[in-house]
């Protein structure tokens, strides 16, 4: 991140593709599909999605007013359906409070707080020679420990003051300091290994300003640094698409989260969020976030700014719709989906699902409208919606659109995003394996139930305690070893509960937010990523200061 004042030049941006244009139906296994179809496969599972969003930043530009939350982060008509909030660390503890009313209209509507530090308190600062620029500014050696208790401070006054932070930053672009801190790829390792495992709260590191792996590579490659961090998070300034794929993360990053944790994109001229089709660059380089990078994240830079997704004024601008073309529809523990890129020319698709819906991406980049095939594979459908953003539209809902032996076709508009939505019925082949809770599981101050209705199998489980209670699998058999998705089938009438989540008797995500799903009858579903072992592993929930949701099962996919 930036000042206001300061601008960020980039080198040329992206060139690479992203996944468009898809949808739903279960296709029979003999048919084969033409080369030029985009081809959906909703049993091959790749990331969880967490969100889309921004940040606020009233120390720079002013707090956003409860009119434009209201627009970022509702999901009605004429707003955005943002689910993650960005927020300040103000290195000075006086100012914390700035934060605080927006972060809590942002959570009061679903949406996940995290936040970043530019500088740590001035008397845990020293000046040093930078290249040159004897004026430049790091962290002190020997404040480390005093750094990590200034963050742990925040963790709590934010909670005090109803902001339940989701995870927090060691520091923002420590590779881009020009008017904030330095930190070396070192230092950010010792910070990680020595440090970060005494902050309360998820962990984000190192968020280089271009995803440069020099600044990743040692925590990746640090056992002890690995374990302390629990979110990759990466800029994507001047970062081209060929660089977005991460080898070393998918070998070494089991079970941690990968977020693109700020961009804006093409450019932050004056003015600019309204030109088209410059506009549906933004989504053109979400789609290759998601699908080349595999982020889980995906967080623009200010909400509110004449260049960015809501302007001064607090409507949204052409580059919001593009945006909200995603965190509309793809919400938070949704899973992306393998479905084929770059079908056609100028035509590129990303796919996802949750809750029963398939959502599809398609972008049309060319001057001419086209003509695109969509086959669904593993799930049958028997209509379309879609929404559509071009020169002319925003968001303008289309015609139903009907699918037909697994397949559909659509017109995709010159210059133009458009996402579908289906309800559909898993089918077909499935790599996933479903466990019941209250079968072949060690319950701990938890009993098996029938009392609420919509349960799968012969019931459900119940937590019986706010700490301490557990539903252990003992038997999940995995053919091979690595990162697994693990479905779990919930029901909880209000509020918010946490989880532990063990694998083979070690902790690898802590405090899981499960939120409401309207009733004890209303069963929903939460996708979290878990390393496990060739063969048979156990998987263990624990409760974290609150009873818990009902738990129904568990569904187990390769990533």
């Amino acid at each position: 991140m930036f000042v206001s004042r300061l601008k960020k030049s980039f080198s040329a941006l992206l060139a690479g593709a992203t996944a468009l244009s898809l949808l739903l139906s279960v296709p029979i296994a003999s048919e084969v599909s033409a080369a030029s179809d985009a081809v959906v496969n909703l049993s091959a599972e790749k990331q969880v999605i967490r969100g889309f969003g921004g940040i606020n930043h009233p120390a720079w530009i002013g707090d956003l007013t409860a009119a434009q939350r209201e627009t970022a982060f509702g999901n009605g008509a004429n707003q955005l359906g943002f689910s993650v909030l960005r927020i300040y660390v103000d290195e000075n503890k006086n100012n914390w409070s700035r934060e605080l009313d927006t972060a809590k209209a942002a959570i009061a509507r679903g949406a996940i707080v995290f936040a970043s530090p530019w500088n740590p308190p001035s008397d845990m600062t020293e000046t040093f020679n930078h290249n040159g620029d004897t004026a430049a500014k790091r962290l002190r050696y020997d404040k480390y420990a005093a750094y990590a208790q200034h963050l742990n401070d925040f963790v709590t006054y934010m909670k005090n003051n109803g902001v339940d932070l989701y995870a927090i930053s060691v520091q923002n672009e420590p590779d881009y300091a020009h008017t904030w801190t330095w930190w070396t790829p070192e230092e950010m390792l010792r910070f990680m290994k020595e440090n970060a495992g005494s902050i309360n709260c998820r962990v984000i590191a190192p968020e280089s300003f271009s995803y440069l792996k020099n600044m990743s590579d040692p925590i990746l490659n640090d056992p002890q640094a690995l374990a302390n961090m629990d979110i990759l998070g990466a800029h994507l300034y001047g970062t081209q698409f060929s660089n977005f794929p991460y080898p070393l993360f998918k070998q070494k990053g089991t079970g941690k989260d990968l977020w693109m944790t700020e961009v804006y994109y093409p450019n932050s001229d004056n003015n600019s969020a309204d030109r088209w089709p410059e506009a549906l660059d933004v989504s053109y380089h979400i789609n290759n976030a998601m699908v080349d990078g595999e982020f889980q994240a995906y967080v623009w830079w200010y909400i509110r700014r004449q260049y960015g997704p809501m302007k001064e004024d607090g409507t949204i601008s052409k580059r919001g719709y593009n945006m909200a073309h995603f965190s509309k529809f793809v919400r938070p523990g949704y899973v992306r989906v393998d479905a084929t890129k770059n079908p056609n020319t100028n035509i590129y698709v990303s796919a996802y699902k949750g809750g029963n819906k398939a959502v599809i991406v398609a972008i049309n980049r060319g001057n001419s409208a086209a003509s695109q095939s969509f086959t669904i594979q593993n799930g049958t459908a028997s209509t379309v919606s879609s929404w559509l953003t071009d020169a002319t539209r925003n968001l303008a809902a289309g015609s139903p659109i009907s699918v037909s032996n697994g397949s559909f076709t659509a017109q995709l508009p010159a210059q133009s995003v458009t996402t579908f939505v289906a309800d559909y019925t898993a089918g077909g082949s499935s790599s996933g394996t479903t466990y019941e809770a209250e079968t072949g599981t060690t319950l701990t101050s938890a009993a098996a139930e029938t009392v609420n209705a919509g349960y799968n199998g012969s019931g459900y489980v119940n937590f019986n305690a706010s700490t301490g209670a557990a539903i252990q699998w003992n038997s999940l058999y995995c053919a091979t070893a690595g990162t697994k998705n693990v479905k779990i089938r919930y029901a909880l009438d209000t509020g918010t509960r946490n989880l532990d989540v063990l694998v083979n008797g070690t902790k690898v995500i802590a405090n899981q937010a499960f939120a409401a799903t309207g009733s004890w009858s209303a069963w929903g579903e939460l996708t979290i990523q878990v390393p496990m072992n060739t063969e048979t592993n156990t998987l263990k929930l624990v409760t974290t200061g609150t009873e818990g949701p009902n738990v129904d099962s568990i569904t187990v996919t390769a990533q």
